[in-house]
């Protein structure tokens, strides 16, 4: 009878420790030889672990280039930080001097090439007609360049035509975070104005035809990445 008292009082420890209770203590359950009988870790709890664990993402996009001036300094900094942009491009810029291997070198060093109008037009004060044109002669000029479809612009002052979408199949692309650098030569402004207002899933809009601006992006780079941010192209966040 003690023999057997003392049995069961072991079995009560063992169940109040959690050891006799599958998945409580974590780990992989066996039996008596040791066999694993299941995971006590979930596929679920996995992934919501990895979730967790994510940085998070933002993305960084530059209108009116490309720039034979500032663009290529632009490009050397981001390669040199490993971080992917996007740019909506400006179809006449496209065109002059040697720009087109500019363009180039940003679809072949990963970044995303997106329009920006022909002659960077406000489409809501054109005609249907006028506006799938600026659109058209853009991608076209991009996908000789890349040889890939474009399927993402930003139109200029963010004020797009609906109808447009049904003529020409480009994803328009907004923004959430304006520092309006093309208004001011005053780098810490804006990069004090970007890294105090941004937040994940952001797209930050900045200009790549200015040397402030060029300077002050690579600096939000550096300041947001050392918080934890990741660097994205839109599409990446869009499609999320």
């Amino acid at each position: 009878m003690k023999r057997w008292m003392q049995g069961i009082g072991l079995i009560y420890i063992l169940l109040l420790l959690g050891i006799c209770v599958p998945g409580a203590a974590g780990g992989n359950a066996q039996n008596d030889t040791g066999e694993t009988l299941y995971l006590i870790r979930s596929e679920r709890t996995k992934k919501e672990t990895d979730k967790k664990m994510e940085k998070p993402k933002i993305a960084l996009t530059f209108d009116d280039g490309p720039n034979a001036q500032f663009t290529p300094f632009l490009l050397d900094g981001l390669k040199e930080r490993g971080v992917k942009a996007t740019f909506f491009l400006i179809g006449k810029n496209i065109e002059a001097g040697n720009n087109a291997d500019i363009v180039k070198r940003e679809w072949e060093e990963g970044h995303l090439v997106g329009n920006h109008t022909y002659n960077h037009v406000e489409i809501t004060r054109v005609s249907n007609d006028t506006a799938y044109q600026e659109i058209k002669a853009t991608n076209d000029l991009i996908s000789e360049i890349t040889g890939a479809p474009v399927e993402y612009m930003r139109p200029p002052f963010g004020l797009w035509q609906k109808k447009l979408e049904q003529r020409i199949h480009v994803l328009p692309v907004m923004w959430t975070v304006d520092p309006l650098d093309w208004a001011t030569e005053n780098e810490d402004e804006i990069v004090n104005k970007v890294v105090t207002e941004v937040e994940e899933n952001d797209i930050i809009l900045l200009h790549d035809c200015y040397k402030s601006s060029v300077r002050a992006a690579l600096r939000i780079v550096d300041l947001l990445e050392a918080e934890g941010y990741q660097f994205v192209t839109v599409d990446e966040l869009l499609l999320e």
